[in-house]
């Protein structure tokens, strides 16, 4: 396992970077920020067309790029450091990886095509509890004649009231925990399912609530067997807390270079602040926090290449991502809210950028479980030699 850039990966990273900086500016961001669809569908043609990001990862079987996971971690981390304003996340990071991880070779010579052409999608399988785990599987199916019938509501999925196309999680009537849960995708058009914008403090990523009445789906929308869906929805559910780890990595180095800039303008009893003691031990902390938190998505993306691949670490990824997510949480939250204390009382207000850094961290922090439930659920792994649901 190589733990060093190649070039090709520092010049993805650069090229990201370079691009983020020109279009993704706090003005763009606040543009975005201010629809209900959350993104400038402009800017999505540009990132599909010109930069073809959305197959970064996917397969050349499919049409897609053949990358591996460290090049996608390495874009989230520009992504998040941009606060980029996109369906990009649960495109790529939710819908392209369930059909990767669980869909048969027909769904992805479909869907996987449509993505890479430029259609969006996401997955839902939260229902109205807060849970992240497997018991946050709510909405029901029932075989019905030629296909199923899907029923229930979902809460908190990213841009799933704009998202072109559907990974939805549902489980038998009457089963429990990890048992009975089944996968499907489906056009997001498909009749008896209403969705709307779910209005949340972060409005840099926007997520929705879906109601699936009486959806009728045919058998051909089943990924993979029937109530057997758990373990590839675990290894999603893991991929894509990676890789909102690498959004917060990006947010926290962000949080600390747009503090650091503040710090060297703001004069404060004739000199300026960042030539303080106390104020540097401040940034030396803050600085630490990102960096320590770069490494552990780094590993994690190793090992969620290996998942891909099929590789023998492949069983490390719940770790692995449970790692991630708990420091970057802790390391982008703390960055942010260091940021806010050392703008003084000016970083609260609308003006400054750090407060909308500020809430894509705590945002991200609770969004597939906050350092609390990965700790626990990483205690379980390592102390009981399970993993936690």
């Amino acid at each position: 396992m190589e733990f060093r850039f190649t070039e090709e990966q520092e010049m993805i990273r650069d090229t990201a970077q370079a691009f983020l900086a020109e279009v993704s500016t706090s003005e763009a961001v606040r543009a975005a920020m201010a629809t209900e669809s959350g993104y400038d569908l402009d800017l999505w043609q540009r990132i599909c067309d010109q930069m073809y990001w959305q197959a970064i990862h996917i397969p050349e079987q499919y049409g897609g790029m053949g990358l591996g996971y460290v090049e996608l971690v390495a874009m989230l981390e520009q992504m998040g450091r941009y606060l980029l304003c996109s369906p990009f996340y649960a495109t790529v990071c939710l819908a392209a990886n369930s059909l990767l991880l669980a869909a048969d070779e027909a769904q992805k010579t479909d869907y996987l095509a449509q993505i890479v052409a430029g259609s969006t999608g996401t997955l839902a399988y939260t229902g109205m509890s807060g849970r992240w785990d497997a018991a946050a599987v709510e909405a029901t199916c029932e075989p019905s004649g030629d296909g199923y019938l899907i029923n229930g509501s979902y809460r908190f999925v990213p841009d799933g009231h704009t998202a072109d196309i559907l990974v939805v999680a549902a489980r038998l009537p009457g089963s429990e925990g990890e048992q009975g849960i089944s996968l499907f995708v489906l056009p997001a058009e498909t009749a008896g399912i209403s969705r709307q914008w779910l209005p949340t403090m972060d409005q840099t990523r926007k997520q929705a609530q879906l109601v699936c009445d009486q959806v009728h789906v045919p058998s051909s929308a089943l990924m993979g067997e029937a109530g057997n869906a758990w373990p590839q929805l675990s290894k999603i559910i893991d991929l894509a807390a990676v890789a909102i780890a690498a959004d917060q990595v990006g947010g926290a180095q962000q949080s600390l270079d747009i503090t650091l800039a503040y710090l060297q303008e703001r004069v404060q009893f004739g000199r300026v602040i960042a030539s303080y003691q106390a104020v540097k031990h401040k940034a030396a902390d803050m600085m630490l926090k990102a960096e320590a938190g770069r490494s552990a998505i780094y590993y994690a993306a190793c090992v969620a290449d290996e998942v891909l691949t099929g590789g023998p670490m492949a069983a490390e990824l719940p770790e692995a991502a449970s790692i991630a997510k708990a420091y970057c949480s802790d390391a982008y939250f703390f960055n942010a809210g260091c940021g806010i204390q050392l703008h003084g009382g000016v970083g609260f207000t609308a003006e400054y950028d750090i407060q909308l850094y500020f809430k894509r961290a705590k945002s991200t922090e609770t969004f597939l479980g906050n350092a609390a439930y990965h700790r626990e659920r990483l205690a379980r792994q390592l102390l009981d030699g399970e993993v936690a649901a």
